[in-house]
């Protein structure tokens, strides 16, 4: 068989790391793959650092679109990165009839469903396996390793930056700004963190990932998005002694009203094992009626780890090459031409997500102040789990006049409830006198 030719648009850390990889494992890749897989042009618009990389043996240009138009090239390799000109690449390339190996998240999260109609009618593949958890073949595990199961909720440890900085907070001691600074120094977090610390990264893997398990369209302006950077150091140590660990999870869940699609701060028990991913590692729980819990652990991020999957994806590409479109999985796993009669269940308001939750209210240490709480959490059907009464570390600030007074911290967990109707507890625990500052909220998942 002929040699797949590659254009790889884009060789920052993940192009250098799977042209290093391609070119170490060749022989290896080749085998597996029935066919050799050759990288013939490379686009970056700073081409003179893509020839160091690469040598004198493959083509180096400053223009992508050229190498999209070229007619010799049967996968494009988008690493790119960005909603912007990478859409346009992407949508070319497909119109052009060639296969597509993305690490975008981002453009899939958000432009998926045209990208994916786009690719069904021309025929070809567009496969990003390297777009969700690195090296972790959780793509493939939903597409193809489940498909027997009717998948109940994926759950997942998914962006690295903020589970370095949750474990550094809770084995250091440290608050979260200083851990950021540390994050950054180290290479784990971008010189501008938003998209990890608001959670907006987990937030465009899970609404993947909730696209492949239940069969609905990607839907990322549907999802609840909450990061870290509102976390406190008395809630880990108090996280701790309640018997749980607190993390960036990225939840889908199926629910006989709809599909939870959230990312969050959540309390998770101690004794799970997806408890346990320290640093900058990645861990996907998966839920299924038939297999039970599988869970998928890794590095989530890095240039080999990245460039495995994407090689992954060019190694499926070859294999099916030349085969009738109706043989390839689909790109979200359902074929569209036999889907139920009745339409897809649809995301639901975080309003209507029933979860459980830790609360953490400084008050006044005097007598009736608990009575008074659990008292309203009771009258809106709120039952509560477990109790911790601390004293404060340091007292809050008060506002000029008022005298200072004993204080403690309340720690609450509940059973399950709507989140509308916590909220609307919430609400009138905050307005007690006797509560002096901000109620914190985390939500559990039991993930049992």
């Amino acid at each position: 068989m002929t040699n797949i030719r590659i254009g790889l648009l884009g060789i920052g850390t993940v192009g250098a790391g799977t042209f290093q990889v391609l070119k170490r494992n060749q022989q290896e890749i080749s085998r597996r793959a029935g066919r050799g897989i050759d990288i013939a042009v490379v686009a970056d618009l700073n081409a003179e650092r893509a020839r160091q990389i690469v040598g004198d043996d493959v083509e180096v240009v400053s223009d992508a679109r050229s190498v999209v138009a070229r007619p010799d090239i049967d996968v494009v390799i988008e690493l790119i990165g960005g909603y912007g000109i990478a859409r346009e690449l992407v949508l070319a390339a497909i119109e052009s009839g060639k296969h597509v190996v993305t690490a975008n998240k981002a453009l899939l999260a958000v432009h998926g469903t045209e990208i994916f109609a786009a690719a069904a009618r021309k025929g070809v593949i567009v496969a990003y396996e390297a777009a969700v958890a690195g090296g972790i073949p959780i793509v493939k595990a939903l597409r193809e390793g489940l498909v027997a199961n009717r998948v109940q909720w994926v759950a997942g440890i998914i962006n690295g930056t903020t589970n370095f900085i949750l474990s550094e907070m809770r084995d250091k001691g440290l608050d979260f700004q200083a851990v950021l600074k540390q994050a950054q120094q180290l290479g784990y977090a971008e010189a501008d963190p938003t998209f990890d610390i608001e959670g907006i990264d987990a937030a465009h893997k899970i609404t993947l990932l909730s696209a492949i398990a239940f069969g609905i369209p990607v839907q990322f302006d549907k999802a609840y998005v909450e990061g870290i950077t509102a976390l406190h150091r008395p809630d880990i140590r108090y996280a701790e002694q309640l018997g749980y660990r607190i993390k960036l999870l990225g939840v889908a869940k199926r629910t006989e009203r709809g599909v939870e699609l959230r990312v969050h701060p959540t309390l998770i028990p101690a004794k799970r094992l997806i408890a346990s991913v320290e640093g900058a590692m990645n861990a996907v729980v998966v839920k299924g009626d038939a297999v039970g819990t599988t869970l998928y652990y890794g590095q989530g991020a890095g240039a080999e780890p990245t460039a495995s999957a994407v090689i992954a994806d060019l190694v499926d590409i070859a294999r099916l090459q030349g085969a009738d479109a109706s043989h390839q999985v689909p790109a979200l796993a359902y074929h569209h031409d036999c889907q139920p009669a009745e339409a897809p269940p649809p995301v639901l308001p975080m309003e209507d997500v029933v979860t459980s939750y830790y609360l953490r209210a400084r008050v006044a240490d005097q007598a009736g102040v608990l009575a008074t709480i659990t008292s309203l959490l009771a009258d809106a059907g709120i039952s509560v789990d477990a109790l911790l009464q601390r004293e404060a570390d340091e007292v809050t600030d008060f506002s000029e006049g008022q005298a200072s007074q004993p204080q403690t911290d309340l720690i609450i967990l509940t059973h399950e409830t709507r989140e509308g109707t916590f909220n609307a507890a919430l609400e009138k625990i905050q307005q007690l006198p006797s509560v002096l500052g901000s109620i914190v909220r985390i939500r559990k998942e039991e993930l049992d």
